[in-house]
């Protein structure tokens, strides 16, 4: 298992993901960093617990958005080719990089 360092609205959080992710979980967390400053760019400073939690919202949004067009798209398609064109599952690597932000961010509102 690899560790990388991925900065996040100013600040250095280790992540945890399997050999080979390091490139995918640091541009993943580029990415969720850019919605965290367009979310303290919107609203301020308000923690980053409470930016964490506006922007993994707002992608959770999209994300459920993006899945409702694609059903709406294979909605007219049959059965077996609706489950050729689901979503692949998260990789083992990107989840666990997740796992790891969500107990960072729970460590961080115990201290608050």
């Amino acid at each position: 298992m690899a560790t990388v360092t991925v900065e996040v609205h100013g600040r250095p959080y280790a992540v945890g993901c399997a050999d080979g992710q390091e490139a995918r979980v640091r541009d993943l967390a580029a990415q969720f960093n850019e919605r965290v400053q367009g979310v303290a760019d919107q609203v301020g400073q308000v923690g980053d617990v409470r930016l964490f939690l506006m922007a993994a919202l707002m992608l959770a949004d999209e994300l459920q958005e993006a899945k409702r067009q694609a059903a709406v798209q294979n909605s007219g398609r049959a059965k077996a080719a609706a489950a050729a064109v689901a979503p692949a599952p998260v990789s083992e690597g990107v989840a666990e990089a997740l796992n790891a932000v969500a107990a960072r961010i729970e460590k961080i509102t115990q201290t608050i």
